[in-house]
């Protein structure tokens, strides 16, 4: 996709990255997925182990996302850490998070935290995980324990990162979060992350000035000639029941990465010869276009916030060049009248991709073995986009030294 003109985003745009705690924090011990990931016969290829150590380093990762020219930075944080045993806060874990939240305005870095990403304690998990009748329960006490990180100096929450996937994958032992072909959803599941949703809200409105809203992974839904109504089908329960429960809510957010094709009998292979990433997802920056204009549709208005976007490749320049595609499509649908407040590119760093390190998304690359960070061409020129706060022609080189 190229641009011809400078593309100028709105006053006050959000231009960031985003990370997850359980990927790059490192000792995550106490939750389900360490529990997983050291479980013989599980199927994981490597344990998450130290991570990228951001537990520690964390105030070195926000310093290259500011000294590059981001202007926000989403993280998780890690439940098992807050509430190790039920009942039992850490104050200690509390004042780590409340520390980030510090220093991410000391760099100039609009916070966004997101309470729950894919992890639970491992006491939550031996009792059922989100089948438990008082799981709703235990996620709105939860986030009562960590209001002290969010009350003052956070502005956006996010409740329930992909609340859809978890749905998809809660007590399977697939561990491949690969968009196209994910198992069907389940019901149950849905109608509980909708309800802890809605029951975080409700404790996070004790802050009002908070923004809330939670994260939908969309998938841009292509219909095969006359498969419109079984894509419909197949998409309702992976995207857009999830994008309903957002109406009302202070903003929605979309994460949009690929394509999945619809069929006579479901999800079709990418074809032969088509351009793949390291996920072996199909190289294909309009999702992004696509998945805000439904996510607007579906939830009557509500304002989107890009919470995820990128590309895993070991070829630093085709992230930039996909990033830029993806950002075409982004301005196209704000130009179209979609209310977009920010771009959050996964991920800040390379980190643990739920398996395995060999899938790099990051902006930044880090040694396995010193832990030393190696900014990539791609921090720099998202940066530079994010100062100017606009996309300049495509036959700009500005990703090279």
């Amino acid at each position: 996709m190229t641009t011809t003109a400078t593309l100028a985003f709105p006053e006050g745009f959000a231009w960031g990255a985003a990370t997850a705690a359980h990927q790059v924090e490192g000792n995550t011990v106490n939750n389900d997925w360490w529990a997983r990931e050291h479980t013989p016969g599980s199927g994981i290829a490597e344990p998450s182990g130290d991570a990228c150590d951001s537990y520690h380093r964390y105030r070195e990762d926000m310093a290259l996302l500011a000294d590059a020219g981001l202007n926000a930075y989403r993280f998780s944080l890690e439940w098992s850490r807050i509430e190790p045993e039920e009942g039992f806060v850490s104050r200690a874990a509390i004042d780590h998070y409340r520390r980030m939240v510090a220093a991410c305005h000391e760099f100039g870095l609009t916070p966004m935290v997101t309470m729950l990403h894919f992890t639970v304690p491992r006491w939550m998990d031996a009792r059922g995980g989100w089948r438990h009748p008082d799981a709703v329960d235990r996620f709105a006490r939860f986030t009562e324990f960590s209001l002290p990180i969010v009350a003052d100096g956070v502005d956006w929450v996010c409740t329930i990162n992909e609340p859809n996937i978890v749905s998809m994958i809660h007590g399977r032992r697939e561990t491949d979060l690969v968009a196209s072909g994910l198992p069907a959803p389940d019901e149950a599941i849905s109608e509980v992350m909708r309800q802890a949703h809605v029951r975080s809200r409700q404790v996070l409105g004790s802050a009002p000035a908070l923004r809330t809203g939670w994260s939908v992974a969309t998938q841009a839904f292509h219909a095969e000639p006359g498969c419109e109504q079984q894509t419909r089908d197949y998409g309702y329960p992976r995207e857009d029941f999830f994008l309903d429960a957002a109406r009302g809510d202070d903003w929605v957010g979309v994460q949009a990465y690929t394509r999945t094709f619809i069929g006579p009998d479901g999800p079709r292979p990418i074809p032969e010869g088509t351009e793949t990433t390291l996920t072996g997802w199909e190289y294909f920056p309009p999702a992004l276009g696509i998945g805000v204009r439904n996510a607007w549709a579906r939830t009557g208005g509500v304002p989107v916030f890009v919470t995820e976007n990128g590309i895993a490749t070991a070829d630093d320049q085709r992230r930039i060049d996909y990033t830029r595609g993806a950002l075409t499509g982004l301005h196209q649908a704000m130009s179209d009248g979609v209310d977009v407040l920010g771009y959050l590119h996964w991920s800040a760093l390379d980190n643990y991709e739920w398996g395995s390190y060999r899938p790099t998304f990051g902006l930044i690359a880090w040694d396995r073995q010193t832990f030393a960070r190696h900014p990539k061409n791609s921090l720099g020129w998202l940066g530079r986009v994010a100062r100017a706060n606009a996309l300049g022609p495509a036959d700009e080189r500005v990703g090279t030294p």
